[in-house]
């Protein structure tokens, strides 16, 4: 048996600056997005009260993905993260799909973000076209990136702030609602939950459950900050433990308001937050949570920048994309892997409003899922890592509680969703083309290590 710890630092040439409680915030901030402002409507439309069993499936689910993300990051924090993991669990192939799985997610979100967060501000402020606020949006937060991790998490720290407030004011005008003790309102009761809970029975929960997955996506960028924020061992733990019952609190608190509240047939559905304090009575309620809804996609679109970056950073650190992706600027940033992962989004975005709405939903069609790729493979690599610890007697500084039960429970969870996945339609077809992009992915992958270890064989 060693005592030795495996939290050491492989990419020390990266910045360090990031502070715990920016770390902490950003795990809280990157599990509250645009998914809970307006896509919780869409999950309580397709699957009525209901839609909270599909909310503490996948809730669940993304605790214990977090909890063996945290055990892993902690030990190794490294901007690879689980691309990384998987590379020492599953083999190179293996770590370079996943890594440049992701990448490819980020940079189609990031375009989109900046087109969403555009149209909204537009609704509230129709002075600058959409077109220019999204540039503006793009040009900003690759500044903010270029400029030093400190900066990015500082950013991320007082949107999360913003974020959380919001919430947590929603939550107590939506319990005084319910409790009617707002003057001159009526309260809507649990009628709306006891009445009908399941109007679209397994069929709308299903439907449900992948809208609510996605919406949780990105809450994995956690594990790649730890590579350059002070002390990881403790930093990861802490931001870890919030993730875990702030989930519980701020997203099943949320959509049980809104679903006693609002009716699955209520046009407030579009904007659930926004219809629930109309329903309130609450002056300017729209146009508020549609400046909060800017601030979490803006957010999103600060984060996503900074995964992609770092990611693209690894794979060429580690020989998997091209050297020149791992270049560093004084501050320790990666410039040219910062502008790589941005101009994808800058030209997606400019297909976008040349051809409304075909380019963005085409190519969310094949990473819409992949997020579900990513959340396996971090279950895989931790079970088989996890194993190879404690076998060598290495000491963790986080170890995952429940193992190795709670991280099969995972993997079973995560296979019933595929299960569901597959028996609906709308959902089959993006599974497939998620399953195609990645095995083209990893033939890529392969045929790229072959290729180069050919040129360094000796002439």
């Amino acid at each position: 048996m060693t005592s030795k710890s495996t939290a050491a630092r492989p990419e020390s040439h990266l910045g360090h600056n990031m502070k715990p409680r920016q770390l902490t915030m950003m795990a809280l901030g990157s599990a509250i997005g645009a998914g809970l402002f307006l896509g919780s409507g869409a999950g309580v439309h397709a699957a009525g009260p209901a839609v909270l069993v599909s909310y503490l499936v996948a809730g669940t689910l993304i605790i214990l993905v977090m909890w063996a993300l945290g055990e892993m990051a902690a030990a190794n924090p490294n901007s690879g993260a689980f691309s990384v993991y998987a590379e020492r669990a599953l083999g190179k192939t293996a770590g370079a799909t996943v890594g440049w799985l992701w990448w490819l997610q980020l940079v189609v979100v990031i375009a989109a973000e900046a087109l969403g967060a555009a149209g909204l501000l537009f609704t509230v402020w129709p002075v600058i076209p959409v077109w220019a606020l999204a540039l503006i949006f793009m040009v900003a937060f690759t500044a903010i990136n270029l400029t030093g991790v400190r900066n990015f998490g500082e950013f991320e720290f007082w949107f999360a702030i913003l974020k959380v407030a919001a919430i947590v004011l929603f939550l107590a005008v939506g319990a005084a609602l319910l409790l009617g003790i707002l003057p001159d309102v009526a309260s809507p009761g649990l009628a709306n939950i006891t009445s009908d809970f399941a109007p679209a029975g397994l069929g709308g929960i299903a439907t449900a459950l992948f809208v609510v997955i996605f919406a949780f996506g990105g809450t994995e960028i956690v594990a790649v900050a730890a590579a350059e924020t002070e002390d990881p061992e403790h930093s990861v733990g802490r931001a870890v433990r919030t993730v875990l019952w702030r989930i519980l609190i701020f997203y099943i608190g949320s959509v049980f308001v809104i679903a006693a509240v609002l009716p699955v047939t209520s046009g407030g559905l579009a904007s659930p937050f926004a219809g629930v304090l109309d329903a309130a009575r609450i002056p300017g309620a729209g146009t508020a949570i549609t400046l909060v809804a800017v601030v979490a996609l803006l957010s999103a679109l600060n984060a996503n920048l900074y995964g992609a970056s770092r990611m693209a950073y690894s794979l060429a650190d580690r020989g998997e994309a091209p050297r020149f992706l791992a270049r560093l600027s004084g501050t320790g940033v990666p410039v040219i892997a910062v502008a790589v992962s941005v101009a994808f989004g800058f030209f997606a975005t400019v297909l976008e409003l040349l051809f409304p709405d075909r380019i963005l939903p085409a190519l969310f069609q094949l990473v819409g899922s992949t997020c579900l790729v990513v959340w396996g493979t971090a279950l895989v690599s931790q079970l088989v890592l996890r194993r190879r610890a404690d076998r060598d007697g290495t000491r963790l500084p986080l170890r995952m509680k429940g193992f190795p039960g709670l991280t099969v429970f995972g993997l079973v969870l995560l296979a019933l969703i595929f299960a569901v996945g597959f028996s609906a339609e709308s959902s089959r077809v993006q599974l497939l083309s998620t399953f195609v992009l990645v095995a083209c992915i990893a033939g890529a992958c392969r045929l790229g290590a072959r290729l180069a270890a050919r040129e360094r064989q000796p002439k």
